[in-house]
């Protein structure tokens, strides 16, 4: 096994190592020998060097508490327009940095009843929550604004093409945000939604589009894989299959990417070295990170071998925190997300809920990777959320105990938010590093 990850750290060193050819000859020119010296020197550094100018680093990512650690920070220097842009975000102004603005004259973007496509695991609304202030809050950067939504701009760019979300069912519901923000400027004879296996696939046919979500909560291959039956406490995944499920990614213009709940199940991930035919299987154990950088490394692999970055954005969503323990925003001792109606209006907050250091690892593959990926981080600003989650108010899997009946808070789902409300701020965030990186 050793010997297994170091050559498997080598392979992925030189692959993501750039380098380039010599430069071309050069025709004498009439130049002194000395200028003609630093011309045909700085053109060679042009060349080795020109793939770095273009490349995205990535964005920061906020480890803990605002103003507190963070791993990288890295300038983003373009020499070419990005796919889609149209403008650009002020410079200096970090837009997942900021706070919570209770605006109830342009909130919320939509009506759950009048967003058919909404799964029963997030109508709130239809399942008894009594109250609505989840839906008033819009999120405002500090020292800029957010683009305003504009689903006109987003179908038309969407013309001709694919977007695509991949990955856990967290993605899907921010999938299924963004189809209620279009779909009502779509008519009724024009659009549909269909499901085969782990691909749903929302169809704009005026505009020869699909929205499109794949069920892939580790990425790679896994036990977990069922579209409908995957709720498995013994989770496997495969090493280096991420080809099982990305030959249906292929062709997509936008992707959106996303995991990181399947992975919290405890400080060991099982890896399958071998098939899930293998009669014997050879199955090693991997800390939570080393198994999860795994995942990031075969991620950024697919992406840089499959998507070309002249025509195509690549997307990928941040940790997304749950509210399982009260205590840590200073509420009772055995209480949760249940009941909860208010946000935390401390900017330092950090919950318990969120491992950091799978985090970073985030910071350490992508702040080394030249792949052009664009960060959504929505960890910190989810953070504040604890009224958002979708708590007792949505269709149960099963039938509940008169036990669980009788103390909410053991059955309250304090990781799915409910919609409209805050994943629609995850897709104007995308909207808006889209059109104006």
């Amino acid at each position: 096994m050793q010997n297994n990850k170091t050559t498997e750290r080598k392979t992925m060193k030189s692959l993501l190592s750039s380098s380039s050819s010599s430069s071309p000859g050069l025709r004498k020119p009439r130049l002194s020998p000395y200028l003609f010296s630093l011309l045909t020197f700085i053109l060679f550094v042009a060349i080795l060097y020109g793939e770095d100018f273009m490349c995205i680093f990535g964005r920061q990512l906020q480890l803990g508490p605002v103003d507190s650690e963070r791993p990288f920070s890295r300038t983003v220097k373009k020499r070419e327009k990005l796919p889609f842009a149209v403008g650009k975000t002020p410079e200096g102004c970090d837009v997942f940095s900021g706070r919570w603005v209770r605006d109830e004259s342009n909130r919320p973007l939509y009506e759950e009843s009048e967003c058919p496509y909404i799964q029963p695991q997030l109508t709130c609304l239809e399942h008894g929550r009594p109250e609505k202030e989840y839906q008033y809050w819009r999120w405002q950067p500090h020292g800029c604004d957010l683009p305003r939504f504009n689903a006109t701009l987003m179908l038309e760019t969407l013309r001709g093409k694919r977007m695509m979300y991949i990955g856990d069912s967290l993605n899907r519901g921010q999938y299924v945000s963004m189809i209620c923000l279009l779909h009502s400027l779509i008519p009724e004879d024009q659009k549909s939604m269909e499901t085969f296996g782990s691909l749903t696939v929302f169809t704009a046919k005026e505009y020869n589009a699909t929205i499109e979500f794949y069920w892939a909560p580790f990425l790679l291959e896994s036990n977990s894989d069922d579209a409908v039956i995957h709720r498995v406490s013994d989770r496997i995944v495969r090493k280096g299959s991420i080809n099982k499920h990305g030959k249906h990614w292929k062709g997509v213009d936008i992707a959106v990417f996303n995991t990181y709940l399947w992975w919290m199940t405890g400080l060991k991930m099982k890896i399958l070295l071998g098939s899930f035919d293998d009669e014997v299987k050879d199955i090693v154990e991997l800390t939570t990170e080393d198994a999860y950088r795994m995942a990031m490394k075969s991620m950024l692999r697919w992406v840089r071998l499959n998507m070309d970055p002249k025509k195509t954005r690549v997307f990928f969503t941040s940790m997304s925190p749950s509210h399982a323990k009260s205590i840590d925003w200073g509420g009772v001792e055995g209480g949760n997300c249940y009941n909860e109606t208010t946000i935390i209006e401390d900017p330092a907050y950090w919950g318990s809920d969120c491992r950091k250091s799978v985090m970073e690892v985030i910071g350490e593959v992508f702040g080394k990777s030249k792949v052009p990926i664009t960060f959504l981080n929505i960890t910190q600003l989810s953070n504040y959320r604890k009224d958002a989650h979708t708590s007792i108010y949505k269709k149960q899997w099963n039938p509940l105990t008169p036990e669980q009946l009788a103390n909410p808070v053991s059955y309250a789902d304090c990781v799915h938010w409910c919609l409209p409300g805050l994943q629609d701020t995850w897709n104007e965030l995308l909207f808006a590093k889209l059109f104006y990186p």
